[in-house]
């Protein structure tokens, strides 16, 4: 695509509707679509409501039309099927208990009871032993009946009180404003699409799934204010019971909330009860909303999808006990996220502490922030009846050729499920609007200097806006204000915790003071510039080289070989497009030439070879790739902006790799020994060897020890059966973790780590793209001194589980002795 002007006037777009309470306010542009997508107006659909203290008469004037429900707050004529009712708690609480899976399940789990205590001989013998059986077998199914009632009634939402969800309303728009003083803004064609198919869902009895990005508890917050203000029935929402916490419990669950379990183990009649809600609420065409991440991102950018609330999604439609169910795609972006602290500590370690309702109440001070807006987008919904037989289409097409399994199996199944939540998450960044926070972040990020100038900041604020459109990306830019003012309100939400400021000087100069938390920021624009970043990181292992531009250029076949390893290595952190890898490698060079970011060198016709082609720079036309002359004369800027987006995952992928070289045993150990070191003990170390060699200058980036991304790395190793990670289903036994065999490197005769050997060759392939800077060079000396340090921490825990180990030992040995004197014990006393 040519490259966009960024001193051009932003493309005109309709209206956003602005939600502040009682008002729906227009204000005209509210983001810049892509030049080659519709104009869509936006609204705030949350005015800012009355004060008390400002404005007591109002205020009690907006109470009173709340609790009385007058106009559209009465919730009357909503659309979708009847809510908020006395009885609809025990109405569904009794569909639940009349489900045929589930009456099935308790059956089942009655008969294995039974056959059990007969195996056991608890039921007796002789004639009365089939009557015994079936007496005893109306007891289980009876205390099962009771079981699940009370876990259904535990378990799902409340829509009991209008007058309550009146109230709420106006309580948590009163909240929300205080934080997030500009509202919530909506596209104002994707609201209305939204509620005509709301309107045609409702009359088939089909439900809404809604399925949201997850950065915030806001975000649940927001989309039942949205559908409560545009008249859509609230959907019920899947929360882990964590958030069950006295008072607020009940006030989410009155709104909404459903609660489930963080793990259901081999619970299976918990297991199907929650099939069974989730199958009654489609069935009868209630929405649904359900995070498709799961938790809440730590990092700014998509997470990998979870696929457990999904499945039981999927299965309802699968099975045919559902006939079908709308999928509505949701983004949530934030000017700034009331949590981005808390995820720090968590980032660098510090346990999650548990929800309470004190910590909620403490935190209550955010609410007198000025935080900016709420964006919220809804993908065009689509049927999950009609992607289902789409995809076994393609399969049914595929399989003579492909050797893909039947259809209806269960691998089949998988990867029907993992290709719903993967288009998902593309529907969510296909939709999702860059906050100017975003913007500012990214390009403080992406500069090689400590602070940068007010003019160069607008520069280049400008260029990233004109990079996103040009990618088909969404950018807020509040009602066609200049770029200088829509800093200035952006620098104000982030605040001098994140970014500092130097006035005295003959030019304002900001500078990134917490790049650990800016770089929240920074993760919710790189899904745009992946396929570049991937590029320009394959490139630096040329660049970073040094001499002449021809000692900088990278061959194709390089290019791709170096490409290839990273997007595998990168899998779990990003989402590519689908194209596959030679097709999108081929347009993003394409594309970077034309910005005039790096030249191809394609071959000369004499030099091209006939007949089979024998490679991939054949196929694609091009022999050599290299840096621009412009690029050279703007000092790499545009280059280096790629390569600073993905460096801090380089290193913390490549942090992870070294720190498995400690995890060769020593030479102390056992030959035979097949030592397993505690996985989260093991976690935590990495984490403790990364913040040493980044206070050591070895490491260039802190926010590489976040725990979201080492987890990934560890994810990584293990699927590539680099690390062999022994699972255990009981909480008091830990899961544990080794190297294995064919990975593991060889120590010399002094008992020291030799770099070489598989997972080193690993390591320096990943090293190839890391980032060099002035303090820090690669070579022979850094090896080592990295290599001491991880045998250093690695013998550590060798040494920790040799203690747990002799621990073990004694408290077996001690079982043991007790054991004895108690056989002695109970043999006097029979003598």
């Amino acid at each position: 695509m040519p490259p966009t002007d960024p001193e051009a006037p932003p493309q005109p777009s309709a209206p956003d509707l602005e939600i502040l309470g009682d008002q729906v306010t227009i204000h005209p542009g509210g983001y810049v679509e892509p030049p080659t997508q519709d104009d869509a107006p936006e609204r705030n659909l949350v005015e800012h409501m009355a004060r008390f203290r400002e404005s007591p008469l109002d205020f009690l004037r907006e109470v009173s039309l709340h609790v009385s429900g007058t106009g559209w707050r009465a919730y009357d004529e909503v659309i979708g099927q009847p809510i908020y009712y006395p009885g609809f708690s025990d109405n569904m609480k009794a569909a639940v208990m009349r489900t045929p899976m589930l009456q099935k399940r308790i059956e089942d789990l009655a008969d294995r009871r039974v056959a059990t205590e007969e195996k056991q001989g608890l039921l007796g013998g002789g004639s009365e032993k089939e009557e015994k059986k079936v007496l005893r077998k109306g007891e289980i199914v009876t205390s099962l009946h009771e079981v699940a009632t009370k876990l259904t009634d535990d378990m799902i939402c409340k829509f009991e009180s209008k007058r309550f969800i009146r109230g709420a309303y106006y309580l948590c728009t009163q909240l929300l404003t205080r934080a997030y003083h500009q509202g919530i803004h909506v596209s104002s064609e994707e609201v209305l699409r939204l509620r005509l198919v709301a309107e045609a869902a409702a009359k088939k009895k089909h439900s809404i799934i809604f399925l949201p990005c997850h950065r915030s508890h806001v975000d649940y917050v927001s989309l039942q204010l949205i559908c409560y203000r545009l008249g859509i029935a609230l959907p019920t929402v899947v929360a882990g019971d964590n958030l069950k916490m006295p008072v607020l419990g009940a006030f989410l669950q009155n709104a909404g909330a459903m609660w489930i379990r963080r793990s259901f183990g081999n619970d299976a009649l918990y297991t199907t009860l929650v099939q069974s809600y989730i199958d009654t609420l489609l069935q009868n065409g209630f929405n649904i909303e359900c995070f498709i991440e799961g938790g809440r991102s730590r990092t700014g950018k998509l997470l990998s999808p979870k696929f457990g609330i999904l499945s039981f999604l999927l299965d309802s439609v699968l099975s045919g006990r559902v006939g079908d169910a709308v999928i509505c795609p949701v983004s949530t972006q934030y000017d700034k996220v009331v949590e981005t602290e808390s995820y720090i500590s968590e980032l660098l370690g510090q346990p999650k502490p548990q929800e309470n309702l004190k910590d909620f109440l403490s935190a209550s001070s955010v609410l007198s922030l000025k935080l900016g807006r709420v964006d919220v987008r809804f993908h065009e919904p689509w049927s999950l009846r009609t992607f289902i037989a789409q995809q076994r289409s393609r399969v049914s097409d595929n399989r003579p050729s492909s050797g893909l399994s039947d259809p209806g199996s269960a691998e089949s199944r998988v990867r029907l499920l993992r290709t719903l939540g993967y288009k998902v998450l593309s529907n969510i960044n296909a939709v999702s609007v860059v906050m100017p926070t975003a913007l500012i972040g990214t390009v403080l990020l992406t500069l090689r200097g400590r602070g940068v100038g007010k003019s160069e900041l607008i520069r280049r604020v400008d260029w990233l806006s004109a990079r996103v459109r040009a990618k088909g990306g969404r950018v807020a830019h509040f009602a066609g204000a200049p770029t200088s003012v829509i800093i200035e309100r952006g620098l104000e939400v982030l605040g001098p915790e994140l970014v500092g400021t130097i006035d005295n000087l003959p030019e304002t100069t900001y500078y990134a003071v917490d790049r650990f938390q800016l770089s929240f920021y920074r993760n919710m624009t790189i899904h745009l510039f992946i396929s570049e970043a991937l590029v320009c990181a394959a490139m630096y292992t040329k660049v970073k080289q040094g001499g002449g531009p021809a000692n900088q250029c990278i061959s194709f076949d390089e290019l791709y070989e170096q490409v290839r390893f990273l997007s595998f290595i990168f899998r779990g952190e990003f989402i590519y497009p689908t194209a596959g890898l030679l097709p999108n490698l081929h347009r993003t060079l394409l594309g970077l030439e034309s910005d005039d970011v790096i030249t191809l060198t394609r071959p000369q016709p004499s030099n091209i070879r006939h007949g089979n082609q024998s490679g991939p720079s054949e196929s694609s036309g091009i022999s050599s790739i290299g840096l621009s002359i412009a690029e050279r004369n703007t000092g790499r800027e545009n280059f280096d902006f790629y390569n600073f987006l993905l460096w801090p995952f380089v290193e913390s992928t490549w942090l992870g790799a070294v720190a498995l070289m400690g995890l060769a045993p020593p030479l102390s150990t056992p030959t035979n020994d097949n030592t397993y070191l505690d996985l989260r003990q093991t976690s935590d170390t990495v984490q403790l060897f990364g913040k040493t060699l980044y206070h050591q200058g070895d490491l260039s980036y802190f926010e590489a020890v976040n725990k979201e991304t080492l987890r990934n790395a560890l994810q990584l190793f293990e699927e590539e059966g680099i690390i062999l990670v022994r699972k255990s289903q009981n909480r008091k036994t830990p899961s544990a973790v080794r190297l294995a065999p064919e990975w593991t490197p060889r120590r010399n005769s002094d008992g020291g780590i030799v770099a070489e050997g598989r997972l080193w060759d690993f390591i320096e392939k990943i090293a190839r793209s890391r980032k060099e800077g002035k303090n820090r060079r690669d070579g022979a000396t850094v090896s080592a001194r990295v290599l001491r340090l991880a045998d250093l921490v690695g013998r550590e825990l060798f040494a920790r589980a040799a203690v747990m180990e002799e621990e073990g030992r004694e408290k077996e040995e001690g079982r043991r002795k007790r054991g004895r004197r108690k056989s002695l014990g109970d043999g006097g006393a029979k003598l």
